[in-house]
């Protein structure tokens, strides 16, 4: 049993109910939706590789306006649960988003590290996609679907650093801090939050996920040695740059894109 910030005991059962509610309005919502979407694309009469997924689409193309709001409205909305994760470990220590490193105080540190990190999981992931999908068993992604307007890229930038914060802050400096504190084991964490990360990329077919549960291993490995999520924040941004961009720009001159 631990005590937090205030003198009430939590149970290490009200920890973990914690995380699942956490993860219900969120990420764990996601894993449900995306295995939904896995059972329809494996019951269709065509197969997973002959399939696309569609991310970063358009609401309303013929109303740019409106899909600009749709899309930064999305942004936003997307990052609350991140502020109530943040906002659950604050209540038992003040000095929570330092001591799970989402700051500003190694910023150098943070880039170099992130980058090299992108690095590392890049090029092998790009290997493993290009093989699942050869292999029937993941379908094409289309990483960016906007209408081409002045506002495309940095959406779509918005989105990858959306992506990395809502992901890296809850996946790991939220439930790793929980977890560990409700007794689980450390490898126990690690292989839980990593099978969840991959469960919301089963959209995508079995590649997705087992890239992202790879990927999710090897990010917990990281914060458990450096114990900063920043570094993973700007790993999974430059990841998600690169795709929804490099997308974005060449889908029209690389045939094997589309």
């Amino acid at each position: 049993m631990t005590v937090d910030a205030a003198g009430t005991r939590a149970r290490p059962r009200t920890l973990v109910t914690e995380t699942v509610l956490v993860l219900g309005v969120s990420l764990g919502a996601s894993a449900v939706w995306s295995l939904l979407s896995l059972v329809d694309k494996l019951t269709q009469h065509k197969a997973l590789n002959q399939q696309t997924t569609a991310m970063n689409s358009s609401v309303t193309p013929d109303r740019p306006w409106l899909d600009l709001t749709y899309q930064l409205v999305g942004i936003v909305v997307a990052l609350v649960p991140v502020v109530l994760a943040l906002h659950l470990l604050t209540r038992d220590r003040e000095d929570a988003r330092y001591a799970i490193g989402f700051d500003l105080r190694q910023p150098t540190r943070d880039l170099w590290r992130g980058a090299a990190l992108a690095a590392v999981v890049g090029i092998p992931g790009l290997g493993l996609y290009a093989a699942a999908k050869a292999l029937g068993f993941n379908t094409t992604v289309a990483a960016a679907n906007l209408s081409d307007h002045w506002w495309t890229v940095p959406v779509l930038v918005l989105a990858a650093a959306q992506n990395a914060v809502l992901e890296e802050v809850v996946m790991i400096g939220y439930l790793y801090t929980r977890w560990l504190r409700a007794g689980w084991s450390l490898p126990a964490v690690m292989l839980v939050s990593a099978v969840v990360r991959g469960s919301y990329h089963l959209y995508q077919g079995f590649g997705g996920f087992v890239g992202n549960l790879v990927m999710g291993l090897l990010f917990g490995f990281v914060y458990t040695r450096t114990r900063r999520v920043g570094p993973l924040v700007v790993a999974h941004t430059l990841l998600d740059v690169v795709a929804f961009v490099g997308y974005a720009l060449l889908k029209n001159h690389l045939s094997f894109l589309t």
